[in-house]
């Protein structure tokens, strides 16, 4: 990706957050999709209805802060199903459940899998408004996160092999010297390394760089390893499910 390519990405993404929340609606009463896109718009949300689970999953999908209101009982995929389907297809969209025949075992199971109410039908206006209200703070939060995570992952793209190298020691603990020991380089070159790769990862602090390589999933090579494992690519980093490997 050539730099402006990805600068006009990360704009995008930055400003989706910003944008007009979007309601979904999936249900199959013609009545309640009428009502329900009537109180979004007032709310000054934009609706978007649905008359089935197949409908909704062929729309393309927004870049803004969304939610989804969901019925239970649908004509295909019924609503626990497309909540799995959502989960896995549309993170950062939260489901809030309308239904007039839920039961205790589907409400468990619906919040369980992430659900952020469960209404039943007819519930109060406000009471579903807050639901709402609290459903895209959370897509918000999601979209922020992600539109941080894709800087971090484009920034550390954007580093050298060499780089990567100085990056899994440095974050290690090792000294300049160290580095340059274990590397086969002079400690000014590894100072310069060093200079370029913050710059490029936008790190304040090693604090900083190490945070950032624990969000990406990334571990440091122990010490008395070699910084390059050719098995996992010229960065010699092996992913890790765990941040505190982070510092050996």
């Amino acid at each position: 990706m050539n730099p402006a390519s990805a600068a006009s990405e990360g704009s995008a993404s930055s400003s989706a957050s910003h944008a007009i929340p979007t309601v979904f609606v999936v249900d199959d009463d013609t009545t309640v999709r009428e009502s329900l896109d009537s109180m979004i718009r007032c709310a000054g949300w934009q609706p978007e209805t649905f008359g089935s689970a197949r409908e909704f999953l062929a729309h393309p999908r927004v870049v803004a802060p969304s939610c989804l209101v969901l019925d239970v009982t649908l004509p295909d995929l019924n609503g626990l199903e497309l909540q799995a389907r959502v989960a896995t297809d549309r993170i950062g969209m939260p489901v809030i459940f309308v239904t007039g025949c839920g039961d205790v075992r589907m409400t468990v199971r619906a919040m369980k899998a992430g659900a952020v109410d469960f209404l039943t039908k007819p519930c109060a206006d406000e009471l579903l408004l807050s639901a709402i209200r609290q459903a895209i703070e959370r897509s918000r939060a999601a979209l922020a996160h992600e539109s941080e995570m894709e800087a971090i992952r484009d920034a550390y793209a954007s580093l050298s092999g060499r780089e990567r190298q100085v990056m899994a020691l440095v974050i290690s603990g090792r000294l300049n010297k160290q580095v340059g020991a274990e590397l086969g380089i002079s400690e000014i070159t590894v100072k310069a390394h060093r200079g370029s790769l913050m710059r490029k990862m936008k790190a304040r602090s090693l604090p900083d760089l190490v945070n950032m390589a624990a969000r990406l999933g990334l571990a440091s090579p122990r010490r008395g390893s070699h910084p390059v494992d050719r098995s996992l690519g010229a960065g010699g980093f092996r992913p890790s499910h765990a941040a505190d490997t982070i510092v050996q």
